[in-house]
């Protein structure tokens, strides 16, 4: 189909103008917004001890889901392309199930489920408690971020085949030594890739976080929910903004990742 000059340079502007107003325009403002008193009043707002305490808690959420959603993505992936067992098609579908079902929905069943009253609920009668704590977050963001590791190493294991391992296990190779040597090499990339996924979205979650968490500042108060908190309850619109654009950049070190394994991966 032939399309005219004019044609092409009025859809490249439609399409620049989208993304400038969609993306490029909300970024400025909060930028704007974080440095217009000067840096020292940004680096003042997001050093705050509420403001720590919420990157700390941040990257602890991260640095538990991560190893977790590695080991059980790792198997779930390798169980979905290499095994044959009922249920397989059914597993498929739940591991998807986090794409479909409002991350709101979630902290609502983890309420119901490790809550007051709840199947699991007795649980805080021996001091763990659950919900309105770490664990509950944990949980909450796990589940927001199952699919990422399983989905990016699955189609590498389809790419690869299974003949390597077949060869090494007719050599004596025992289940460990070829995974370690053979599988885990050869989905490094893709491995790699759904970590970023991970990281990026366990730093973003809110819905689901919201739910089960207590909200108080420097106890269960994550970068989106410190966010939230200073918007909306302290009408603190600056400190908003600041906690935002810290945000903003460790999502934009995430995209970077992103780009630079996706070019690696992509190089024979």
């Amino acid at each position: 189909m032939n399309i005219s000059a004019k044609a092409r340079i009025s859809m490249r502007a439609l399409a620049l103008g989208y993304l400038f107003v969609l993306l490029v325009l909300p970024l400025v403002i909060i930028l704007w917004r974080s440095f217009a008193d000067g840096i020292g009043a940004f680096f003042d707002s997001v050093s705050t001890p509420a403001a720590i305490a919420a990157l700390d808690l941040s990257v602890l959420i991260v640095a538990i889901v991560v190893p977790i959603n590695v080991i059980f993505g790792v198997a779930t992936a390798l169980a979905l392309v290499r095994g044959r067992f009922p249920g397989r098609r059914l597993l498929q579908s739940v591991v998807d199930l986090p794409f479909a079902v409002s991350p709101v929905v979630v902290g609502v069943a983890l309420i119901m489920l490790w809550g007051v009253g709840g199947w699991f609920g007795d649980v805080e009668n021996l001091g763990f408690r659950v919900i309105f704590g770490l664990p509950g977050m944990v949980i909450a963001t796990l589940f927001v971020t199952l699919p990422f590791v399983v989905r990016e190493v699955e189609p590498v294991l389809h790419e690869i085949g299974d003949e390597q391992e077949q060869a090494a296990a007719t050599l004596g190779a025992s289940k460990w030594q070829t995974f370690w040597r053979i599988t885990l090499p050869s989905i490094r990339w893709g491995l790699t890739y759904g970590i970023v996924l991970t990281v990026a979205r366990a730093l973003g979650e809110f819905g689901a976080v919201i739910m089960v968490s207590s909200g108080f500042p420097g106890e269960s108060q994550t970068l989106t929910l410190l966010v939230e908190g200073r918007y909306i309850n302290d009408h603190n619109t600056f400190g908003a903004y600041c906690a935002a654009t810290l945000l903003m950049g460790l999502a934009l070190v995430t995209l970077l990742l992103m780009t630079v394994l996706d070019r690696k991966r992509g190089r024979p």
